[in-house]
């Protein structure tokens, strides 16, 4: 192995099983090769949770009640969906099996470059990296790129999605949101293309793009619309107004910006939420590998921030990726916000919301309180680090205008800030082997830490500002929970409950790591669990709660410890690292998996899980992506039969010339790949759907799609189709 190949791949020979290190390398910057950056003496609750709180009877029969009187008044009973403003799908009040019938599939073999469906569902892209957008841009050539031609075209390794109707169009037209989290140069461009082209279209395959869909009916496939009025990319040069405590603060000025206002591009975007309002909210997550900083303050080890070289070198062509230089000291802490766009207005500014606070932001998720107030949830994508809630001063507008939504748009720059805190009622029984403690359940009590309350710091010695930049750092002063890396967290718009994605965190009470405890029980947590939290009295605004874990992940067949709310181990499908969530219109979980090439040795999928009644904690795998790939960004629209996901990285760990995917332009078998299209993979938006409307939209759905052409929309001067 070279050193230079040593270098850039710390990772190598370190991941388990058949994980690529070169996601590890590219998508977080070799976090788990790096220290851990919370290294705060937080109180852990094994200390502090109290001998009546330790009682397993508490958690007994009529547990809630207890509970309910023990830690706070009742709130108002939250209203399905809230109030004022309806969800976008609407949901029953119980779970069921929905009306999505499928026979699960077998798990697939990690290297096996497939996308697999269940009998009798077909698949097809919606839109590729590197479709064109606009009229005039030009059409994908992996041969002879450019940044000119990327930046009028469709992104790379697109993470979060969501596909939001067009009012008033009837089911037939939409737009498609899609972030796009990082690149991979070596799969991406031919070798003998420049360095500095290279890092140039790389940084143009970053951002944000909006893209307009149309179909025939609710029964064709979707397909976009080159040239739509609606479609546009947000680029590194796009300007977002910082809003919140932030903004105008000392903390964010730079030399192109004196005024701390107005920042360029985002990086590193994660998963997201869709508001009740109809916008967009995208995470930055792990922005600190695009950046040089000294690497000696507190603030910047806590990011993860350091003084080497970057992999990517951007820092060669612009100077505010070095932080050393002169005027670009707060460049780094211009990024890792909660990003708000609005899809159906071009003209409108996009929002980095610094009162939802600045870290590695999987995502946000937002449900309406039953007072008229937003809640937004999100996990701090880290080991050891934490989860938190916005709840905002202001109430919703429940109008459906654009004026409507542009004062939406300022909920979240309003408000009070929490961080959480866990509280086990077995602690004695924890012992990091997983087993169960003998109530039956990992479960307990908890309670939100406030940062700041009313737009006010709360954190002793520290401004609201310094709280809205160094959120880790005053998270920490205050001791909540370290948790196994919370990614996203989805309020269940059915019944109020939240759902946490804890994907994993192998150094889990190792020798100078924080220890097991209720929530996190598992010692080396290689394969993640899913944490399940009540508000108290149904109200989202409490800052109390209750919790349990609704599973502990892995393959039952081979791991002792896993666990499915009492189903039946024997009959679920295997899952280890989920990350993203959603839900379907019956209130059933849905979950997307990251990493389970390097655990359970299968490629990635999209999961339902039960979350009521018998079915409750009953696992089914609906669908499988490539080889190297992860699955992302699940929409589920059951009410169709439509699913829809991101395949991001797939063919991670090849190379040009040695792709390790052709996805999803597979060539016939027993062909040989030709140079361009069908010869790289290409991260894209897949839908899925009943094969029986098979051949009803414009191209054949399924394995040898993607020469198919979308619409142009070359009429009335970009207005919506007809």
């Amino acid at each position: 192995m070279s050193d230079t190949k040593r270098r850039l791949l710390p990772m190598l020979g370190h991941t388990n099983g058949k994980r690529s290190a070169v996601t590890c390398a590219l998508k977080c910057d070799n976090a788990c090769a790096s220290a851990v950056c919370n290294t705060s003496s937080n109180n852990y609750f094994r200390d502090i949770v109290s001998n009546e709180l330790s009682r397993r009877s508490v958690m007994g029969a009529g547990a809630v009640g207890a509970l309910t009187m023990l830690i706070g008044a009742n709130a108002p009973q939250l209203a399905p969906g809230g109030t004022g403003i309806a969800p976008a799908v609407a949901m029953k009040r119980h779970g069921g099996k929905g009306k999505l019938k499928f026979t699960p599939i077998d798990p697939v073999d990690a290297l096996v470059d497939d996308f697999t469906v269940p009998e009798g569902f077909a698949w097809r892209p919606v839109i590729r990296w590197g479709d064109p957008l606009f009229r005039g841009a030009p059409a994908f050539d992996a041969n002879n790129q450019s940044a000119a031609a990327q930046a009028q075209q469709f992104g790379y390794n697109c993470d979060y999605t969501d596909i939001v109707e067009i009012p008033g169009s009837k089911g037939r037209r939409a737009v498609l949101f899609a972030n796009h989290e990082y690149t991979n140069e070596s799969i991406m461009f031919p070798p003998e293309l420049p360095a500095g082209e290279v890092r140039a279209i790389a940084r143009a395959a970053h951002g944000l793009s909006v893209v307009q869909l149309e179909r025939k009916n609710k029964n064709a496939p979707w397909s976009y619309i080159v040239g739509a009025g609606l479609n546009r990319r947000y680029l590194l040069d796009t300007p977002y107004e910082l809003t919140g405590p932030a903004a105008g603060s000392e903390f964010v000025k730079t030399i192109d910006d004196p005024a701390g206002r107005t920042i360029l591009g985002t990086l590193g975007n994660c998963a997201g939420g869709t508001t009740p309002w109809g916008t967009i909210l995208s995470g930055e997550e792990n922005f600190n590998g695009y950046f040089i900083t000294p690497g000696t303050s507190d603030a910047d080890r806590r990011y993860g921030l350091t003084s080497r070289p970057t992999g990517r070198a951007w820092e060669t062509d612009e100077p505010r990726f070095d932080t050393r230089n002169a005027g670009y000291a707060n460049e780094a802490n211009r990024f890792g916000y909660i990003v708000e766009v609005d899809p159906f207005d071009p003209n409108s500014i996009p929002k980095k919301h610094s009162m939802l606070g600045r870290f590695k932001h999987e995502g946000a998720n937002v449900i309406v309180a039953g007072d008229g107030r937003v809640v937004a949830y999100s996990g701090d994508d880290e080991r050891f680090d934490y989860l938190y809630k916005f709840v905002s001063k202001n109430t919703v507008r429940t109008g459906n205008s654009a004026e409507d939504r542009r004062a939406n748009m300022e909920l979240l720059s309003e408000g009070s800030l929490y961080v959480a805190r866990f509280q086990g009622n077995s602690v004695p029984e924890i012992d990091g082997t997983g087993a169960l403690p003998s109530d039956g359940a990992f479960d307990g009590v908890g309670e939100w830490l406030p940062l700041i309350i009313d737009n006010e710091s709360a954190v002793p010695g520290m401004s609201a500002a310094e709280v809205a930049v160094f959120t880790r750092l005053a998270a920490d002063k205050v001791g909540p929970t370290k948790m196994d890396r919370a990614e996203d967290v989805e309020p269940n718009p059915a019944t109020g409950k939240v759902y946490v994605a804890c994907t994993n965190n192998t150094n889990r009470g190792v020798p100078g790591q924080a220890p097991v405890d209720e929530a996190n029980p598992r010692t080396r947590n290689r394969d993640g669990h899913i944490v399940e939290l009540t508000e108290n009295g149904g109200d989202q605004t409490s800052t109390r709660f209750t919790w349990n874990l609704l599973m502990v992940c892995g393959d039952p067949a081979t791991n002792s410890s896993t666990y499915f709310s009492g189903y039946p181990k024997d009959k679920v499908s295997p899952i280890s690292c989920p990350d993203n969530l959603a839900f379907d219109t019956a209130g059933n979980l849905w979950i997307s998996t990251d990493g389970q090439p390097g655990t359970i040795g299968y490629c990635d999928g999209l999961f339902r899980v039960g979350l009521e009644g018998s079915e409750r904690g009953r696992v089914d795998q609906f669908l499988s992506v490539p080889r190297d790939g992860e699955t992302c960004g699940p929409i589920i629209h059951d009410d169709e039969r439509n699913v829809f996901v991101a395949v991001q990285h797939p063919g991670e760990d090849g190379a040009w010339g040695a792709q390790n995917s052709l996805f999803p332009d597979y060539v016939e078998a027993g062909t040989a790949p030709k140079r361009g299209e069908g010869a790289l993979p290409r991260p894209s938006v897949i839908q899925v759907f009943p094969a029986e409307r098979a051949g009803k939209g414009d191209d054949k759905p399924g394995r040898g799609h993607g020469k198919g052409k979308p619409r142009t929309d070359d009429n009335r001067g970009g207005r919506d189709a007809k």
